[in-house]
């Protein structure tokens, strides 16, 4: 066992161990909304089929294409025959009058499909803005620790200093 002070071992700064590099789509991200349903429709084609599927696609439309519908029923009832009731039935009322109701479903889907993509996106930015946080709570612990081990290392080298002075503590 030597006399000899101990000299700490080289401790890097915080800063040098680990650097923060946000990531692209964060930058990105700060420019865009969640997308929505109506997003996907572009051109003179799309603008004409969104009308007509809002049109079509109301209860009020199923009801007038169900008297429509019920106008021939009269017909295909006392043709008597099974093939026109039931080409009736197929051909005139499932298809005339199902086709605005499976639209008004598919409406009330795509408006929860956007709710849930807004609150997807808003959940998102929350965590984000939350990581944030954090980062800058670590970065401002990293100085804290960077401060304390300067301090160690000043009042080791005084200690040092002392030792040299004052000569190695006899037991």
């Amino acid at each position: 066992m030597t006399d000899q002070p101990v000299q700490p071992a080289s401790i890097p700064r915080v800063e040098e161990l680990f650097q923060h590099r946000p990531h692209p789509r964060i930058a990105q991200r700060k420019h865009e909304k969640p997308v929505k349903v109506n997003d996907a429709r572009v051109g003179v084609n799309g603008r004409v089929a969104l009308i007509i599927t809002a049109v079509v696609g109301t209860m009020w439309c199923a009801y007038i294409f169900t008297i429509i519908a019920l106008i021939s029923l009269p017909a295909a009832i006392s043709s008597g025959q099974a093939i026109v009731i039931v080409a009736w039935i197929a051909q005139t009322f499932i298809q005339l009058v199902l086709l605005p109701i499976i639209i008004v479903g598919q409406n009330i889907q795509g408006k929860a499909a956007d709710k849930r993509s807004e609150q997807t996106y808003n959940d998102a930015e929350a965590i984000l803005s939350e990581c944030l946080q954090l980062q800058a709570h670590l970065q401002a612990q990293d100085t804290v620790l960077d401060d304390v081990v300067a301090h160690v290392k000043r009042h080791h080298e005084e200690l040092q200093k002392l030792a040299a002075r004052v000569g190695p503590a006899t037991a």
